[in-house]
């Protein structure tokens, strides 16, 4: 494995190179240097497939979904928000590596990678708004949201179905292209990797948003930041059906 490869491994994580962002993401103190962190890694990774010279091994593709399954199940168990944000990123991230592998145009993977990193820099901003109210974002630690902070946790859960690829949104045509275009790969551990992301998805929340809050209540979102993540997220939305258009 040659250096550009393991360069562009660190940014569109394989393991074991994935730790790396991981470790990054859960020491960083600052819930927006976090978020710029999860725009930013993947698109370096793409930058770096553009300027590759030769061709990938055909074995790339494979560790790629093997990473993304390891990151899926992983994050079953994982009750603190940002290291369970850092899973699925690892994980869709790797998923890369197979439109990468096929040859799909860099304004085509930026747009995937956008995809997946948006929202997931929005639930980190989020996650660090919760840290400030209750000291932590870890599931099953208090519960509520849903009645204490209603703007927030709409938001939450909407960025949520983003991330792990829900219809409308980017994510979700990034994960439908790389099941047609992977084949004769078995489609059946793309799948079981996007029906993971949901049960972990589900898990999430209910550690979070269900049962009784505690008073008093702390302070909601604010509207202004409320405003301006939902028109990126409306955005995002608009972005997955202008891409499904391309896909049609």
């Amino acid at each position: 494995m040659d250096l550009q490869l393991l360069l562009i491994g660190f940014f569109l994580p394989l393991f074991p190179l994935s730790i790396a962002v991981n470790v990054l993401l859960e020491r960083m103190p600052h819930a927006w240097a976090r978020a710029l962190v999860l725009l930013i890694w993947p698109q370096v990774g793409v930058f770096l497939v553009a300027e590759h010279i030769g061709e990938l091994p055909d074995w790339i593709k494979y560790w790629g979904l093997a990473t993304a399954g390891l990151y899926a199940f992983r994050m079953l168990a994982m009750r603190e928000v940002n290291r369970w944000l850092g899973f699925l990123a690892t994980s869709s991230w790797a998923l890369l590596w197979t439109p990468v592998y096929k040859g799909l145009s860099l304004a085509e993977i930026e747009v995937l990678a956008l995809g997946f990193g948006l929202p997931l820099a929005i639930m980190a901003v989020l996650a660090g708004e919760i840290a400030k109210r209750y000291g932590a974002a870890y599931t099953g630690l208090y519960g509520g949201l849903a009645v204490a902070m209603p703007r927030l946790t709409g938001l939450l859960i909407v960025s949520l179905f983003a991330a792990i690829a829900t219809p409308v949104f980017p994510a979700f045509f990034a994960v439908l292209h790389t099941l047609v275009i992977s084949q004769p790969l078995p489609a059946v551990w793309l799948v079981s990797i996007w029906g993971t992301w949901s049960w972990g998805a589900a898990r999430l929340l209910q550690g979070l948003i269900v049962g009784p809050a505690e008073l008093p209540y702390p302070e909601d979102l604010g509207i202004a930041m409320t405003w301006v993540l939902s028109l990126l997220l409306a955005g995002l939305a608009v972005l997955g059906l202008l891409y499904t258009g391309r896909l049609a």
